[in-house]
């Protein structure tokens, strides 16, 4: 037996064993009386005309609930201690209804699913974002009632100039992530309303979404290696500072069909990115990150592998002593022909942003506002 089928064979043993464990897991807590409702978690998908991915996951319903900006410390814990006792629903059929059509995919061990969906027929698409329903068909509790979610997806429409690919952790939100104990304070202890973005952030993803023709069109996606456990989170965070709307690509954190444990952080990123890249072939990107870990590799990587296709990279600037490693990158990007900014903030990369034309001057105005405004209001927190 060749190493490669001694490691498949491994990995398949390793899978069998945990759904096994999970499932007996689950039929434990059931008799115990301790899963009283079933949840579908839909993420939003994304795709084009040809091929559209759904992922998704069926759980305990936890009951978390929306935050509010008067939850207490001891609220926002126990809300997120919810969020990872997560009690998984292996080996169900769950349904998925698109356009007249019905698709079937069934959980794995962490009790996530995944559709591929090809569109039957050429689809009219009215709006950038699609829903599709979701029904599960197998019985896992008595009185289960009917279990359906509706999953948004976009799908690309009207004119494009370029796609946005960000970051989130010390992109968008400062996590403190070169830190763990200031990372794990943040985390837990904050929800949606009280983790703040940094200053402007909202107005300038807003300004590369216009893009120059004013209409909200360029598509933003989030690939970030957090959780899938922080989706709801994550999602509730964009809405109420008024993030653009995309696609989050989170990372499963457990044991996976093809891997011992979980990718890496660069590996999460760089697959997501890719399968991004290609299912929008013909359009152009930016990426959007931060100092503070890989970002500015993996960026590098991505230019490598797809020439042609990056039109710029943003880096926000978290932590002075990566200064001379981001410069290095940097040089070597030149070389390529992508231009990659280390910003201190969000005012400067919108002015790079207006010198080369991908967005309106007439947004500036309202960046700098936001970021003075939100930049007062972080003082009084």
């Amino acid at each position: 037996m060749s190493s490669t089928q001694k490691r498949n064979l491994a990995l398949t043993v390793l899978y069998e064993t945990k759904l096994a464990i999970n499932q007996a897991v689950l039929w434990l807590w059931i008799k115990l009386g301790w899963v009283k409702s079933i949840l579908i978690m839909s993420y939003e998908g994304f795709g084009n005309e040809k091929e559209i991915l759904l992922v998704g996951r069926v759980i305990r319903d936890n009951r978390v609930g929306t935050s509010t900006p008067e939850d207490t410390v001891w609220q926002n814990i126990s809300k997120m201690r919810r969020r990872f006792m997560t009690v998984v629903i292996p080996g169900v059929e769950v349904r998925a209804e698109f356009d007249g059509d019905e698709y079937f995919a069934k959980t794995d061990e962490e009790g996530y699913f995944e559709f591929k969906i090809h569109p039957k027929k050429q689809i009219p698409f009215l709006s950038r974002w699609q829903q599709i329903k979701l029904t599960l068909v197998d019985q896992v509790i008595r009185n289960q009632g009917e279990v359906t979610a509706f999953a948004d997806v976009f799908l690309p429409m009207g004119n494009i100039d370029y796609g946005i690919i960000s970051d989130i952790d010390d992109t968008i939100i400062p996590t403190g992530a070169m830190r763990m104990t200031e990372m794990l304070k943040t985390t837990f202890a904050k929800n949606a309303h009280t983790r703040t973005p940094f200053p402007g952030v909202s107005a300038f993803y807003k300004a590369l979404q216009k893009g120059t023709d004013g209409v909200e069109s360029n598509p933003f996606f989030y690939v970030s290696s957090s959780p899938w456990n922080l989706f709801d989170f994550l999602q509730e965070l964009l809405q109420i500072h008024h993030i653009p709307k995309g696609p989050l690509m989170l990372r499963d954190i457990g044991l996976s069909r093809t891997q011992l444990i979980a990718g890496s952080h660069s590996e999460h990123k760089l697959e997501q990115i890719r399968h991004i890249l290609s299912t929008y072939s013909q359009l152009p990107f930016m990426l959007i990150g931060d100092s503070g870990q890989e970002d500015p590799t993996i960026y590098l990587q991505i230019v490598r592998e797809f020439p042609g296709r990056i039109l710029m990279i943003f880096i926000r600037d978290v932590h002075s002593s990566r200064h001379d490693f981001v410069q290095g990158i940097r040089e070597e990007l030149q070389s390529l022909g992508v231009e990659m900014l280390l910003v201190k903030d969000t005012l400067q990369a919108s002015g790079y942003a207006l010198s080369k034309g991908w967005v309106l001057e007439e947004d500036m105005v309202g960046i700098a506002q936001e970021k003075i405004k939100n930049e007062a209001e972080n003082e009084q927190i």
